[in-house]
């Protein structure tokens, strides 16, 4: 067998790898766009699709579904197995990505959402599913929880070999992306009994996030900090995770603190009507929660809607919120999309309060090498200066990092998971992350695994 990497190599979106059992039949796992500097890459399907006998989706963030459109129109018809949540996110999100970066042609929308609707198979966790191959060869997958957004998973793919004697079967995992442990409302994802081989994602291959504590105390105090001077907060944020996790920190800081605190009179606005949106899934599949979050339900908390939070709809009612945020003297905290500042909502917040030395701007997740979000990273901390819409914004508002409450597994996660198999892999691939990042965690795997090939895809 052999894996072909078509994404997620170089960086880390675009993720596709397709998983070659014969020259009949072959798997393909997720389908994502490039993001950042990758986004140069071309998005038509330049592999042959003749072979592939499934896809298979891991979760539903833009870089590993956002080609599935352009699959579609290669002519691929073939079973799009997923979780039942990423099944009913996949086509919101598949919608999204059509609009921003396709066509606003509603017709042209319907007809491939219809198509992907007919293809869809949701498969329940931690249950094996037989996969119809064009070839001499068995196969069965698995989803497990990989915690990193709601319905993620990674997949452990079962290939038998009908002629072989020993009819042992060979089991290759794909992690997708991993969530990092203690992250609020998700449990932590527990590693595969085993894997001959595994394709492991590696974002923060080169970090490790600070503690659960340690972050929220970070959040608290930057956003105690920022409002002090009547400021507005903005935190870029992607739609589906972190703007939940976020909500679900927020309403805890809220209930903790004192009655006549500023906290019980900020307000928590969330411009994103795709992060409302899949709000609502959320709250729809709790069963999924970690067991801390089932339980402030129970207590008849509301960790994803309470009180203080304002959700944005349309587009005019965005306009008059920046616009409104402007002129007034009343600290707010706005969770806008995109997460890496490349496109959506906050690009408008951005380039209104850049500028403003009131303002405070707090990144919570990775913003991939040629990101607005990166740019004003590097360049904010200096007094520097961004362009937004070909026009120069100088950076005056304070910038803040919190890596800890990236949805990434960071170092220590991914070592975790490679290496706590009850059978460990003999070969590794090592994906979906900077060259930096790769390379650190190969040099922290090998001397762990030493019988275990560790690879860096071109």
């Amino acid at each position: 067998m052999i894996i072909k990497h078509y994404g997620a190599t170089q960086g880390v979106t675009g993720s596709c790898h397709e998983l070659v059992i014969s020259e009949q039949s072959s798997l393909l796992i997720d389908c994502g766009l490039f993001q950042g500097e990758e986004s140069r890459q071309s998005l038509s399907i330049e592999f042959d699709i003749q072979t592939v006998s499934a896809l298979i989706i891991t979760h539903c963030h833009i870089d590993h579904v956002g080609r599935i459109p352009y699959l579609l129109a290669a002519g691929f018809s073939k079973p799009i197995y997923c979780t039942p949540a990423t099944a009913k996110l996949l086509p919101l999100v598949i919608e999204d990505a059509l609009k921003v970066g396709v066509t606003r042609e509603q017709t042209l929308i319907n007809s491939c959402l219809k198509l992907l609707q007919k293809l869809i198979v949701p498969v329940e966790f931690n249950q094996w599913y037989k996969i119809n191959l064009s070839c001499e060869s068995d196969a069965k997958m698995r989803f497990q929880r990989a915690g990193h957004i709601l319905g993620s998973a990674y997949v452990e793919i079962d290939i038998v070999q009908r002629h072989e004697k020993s009819k042992k079967p060979k089991r290759i995992v794909f992690s997708g992306d991993l969530g990092a442990p203690y992250t609020p409302l998700l449990p932590t994802p527990k590693p595969p009994y085993k894997a001959d081989v595994l394709v492991l994602e590696s974002t923060y291959g080169d970090k490790n996030h600070d503690g659960r504590k340690q972050r929220t105390k970070k959040l608290k105090q930057v956003i105690e900090k920022a409002v002090s001077d009547n400021g507005v907060v903005l935190i870029p944020a992607f739609s589906i995770g972190r703007t939940q996790e976020l909500l679900y920190e927020l309403e805890q800081i809220i209930h903790s603190a004192p009655k006549k605190s500023v906290w019980q009179s900020i307000e928590v606005i969330i411009d994103s009507p795709m992060a409302a949106n899949f709000t609502e899934f959320y709250l729809e599949f709790k069963e999924l929660w970690d067991t801390e979050a089932k339980r402030r339900v129970k207590q008849g908390r509301h960790p994803l809607d309470f009180s203080s939070v304002v959700t944005i709809g349309d587009h005019k009612e965005h306009v008059a919120v920046v616009n409104y945020l402007r002129t007034r003297n009343q600290p707010a905290i706005v969770i806008a999309a995109g997460g890496m500042c490349n496109g959506g909502r906050i690009v408008n917040y951005l380039e209104a309060f850049l500028p403003d030395s009131t303002a405070d701007v707090l990144f919570v997740g990775h913003q991939a090498k040629g990101t607005l979000g990166r740019d004003i990273q590097k360049y904010g901390s200096r007094g520097g200066y961004v362009f937004i819409n070909n026009q120069r914004v100088n950076i005056k508002a304070a910038i803040h990092s919190i890596s800890g409450y990236s949805a990434h597994a960071d170092q220590a996660g991914l070592i975790r998971f490679a290496t706590k198999m009850k059978s460990l892999p003999s070969v590794i691939k090592l994906v979906h992350g900077d060259k930096l990042a790769k390379q650190a965690l190969k040099n922290k795997l090998a001397p762990l695994l030493p019988k275990t090939e560790i690879h860096i895809p071109e």
